[in-house]
């Protein structure tokens, strides 16, 4: 009797831990060196499957899909660490060495927070178009302990019909690509995405400050900055935010909005594939 309460309890807990939500998803595809592919902010992992048709080099890559965004099954807050955690774990679990990163946005951050994290296992990344802190970008001088979850512009997003908030996607989906018919695809993101996701996930990029763990990286860094709204300004805001980063080369997307790799396709791919190539 003993044995089978035993047994039971086992078989519980077993099942508690298969019943929770997973923070991302990944596809894997091909054989070779690992590299994983993070996208940004409500992106699905699929955005990366041109890219890795245009390497030129044998890789193993893996798609992340984050939870809440793409269909995926939200999770609970904090979302951003949340994911860190789990992608260490996959890393550890899975045995990976010799690890590349290639992120976009947010994977950019998380390229960057892992890379501090594991710095014996990711050894090169190329982080496309992020900013360590964009809180200081975009509120200056505003401390990370003022930005809440709980707060009046969170609540009016929350709030917001369908029709209202497509507005908004609209008009955020516009400022990141030149290429028109790419606006659809971004605004569908936004829009099938968790609403809470959406909200809360947002405000913990704004709490992100990475600037404090780029002295822990030891990766080879690339950075791809696209132009918007003037090449200078944008390279002098990485130039000073990727300061203490040591070993990191950064390049410039001509006539570029976020989305380099539907405005600059070619030119990305090439800066992509030179990059792995020298690896």
């Amino acid at each position: 009797m003993k044995t089978l309460k035993i047994t039971i309890v086992l078989l519980a807990i077993v099942s508690l831990g298969f019943g929770q939500t997973s923070a991302f998803k990944v596809k894997v595809v091909g054989k070779g060196t690992p590299v994983l592919f993070l996208p940004g902010f409500t992106t699905p992992g699929s955005i990366w499957e041109e890219t890795v048709d245009h390497l030129t080099s044998k890789n193993e890559a893996h798609l992340i899909s984050y939870a809440g965004f793409n269909g995926n099954q939200p999770i609970p807050m904090p979302w951003y660490d949340t994911i860190k955690k789990e992608l260490i774990t996959y890393i550890k679990t899975k045995n990976l060495t010799n690890v590349k990163i290639i992120g976009h946005s947010m994977g950019g951050n998380l390229a960057t927070d892992l890379a501090a994290a594991l710095p014996d296992t990711i050894t090169s990344m190329i982080i496309v178009d992020p900013i360590p802190c964009m809180r200081e970008l975009m509120m200056p001088g505003v401390p990370e302990s003022n930005i809440q979850y709980e707060s009046p512009y969170n609540k009016q997003i929350l709030a917001m019909e369908e029709a209202q908030f497509k507005q908004t996607a609209t008009m955020m989906a516009q400022n990141m690509t030149n290429k028109k018919e790419k606006v659809n695809t971004l605004i569908h993101w936004i829009m099938e995405a968790d609403r809470k996701t959406y909200v809360y996930g947002y405000t913990d990029l704004l709490k992100l400050d990475l600037r404090k763990v780029l002295d822990k990286v030891t990766a080879k860094t690339l950075i791809l900055g696209a132009s918007f709204p003037t090449v200078e300004i944008a390279k002098s805001n990485y130039e000073k935010q990727y300061a203490t980063l040591a070993n990191k080369t950064i390049e410039m997307a001509s006539d570029s909005k976020h989305f380099i790799m539907f405005d600059q396709p070619e030119w990305f791919y090439a800066q992509v594939n030179a990059f792995l190539t020298n690896e």
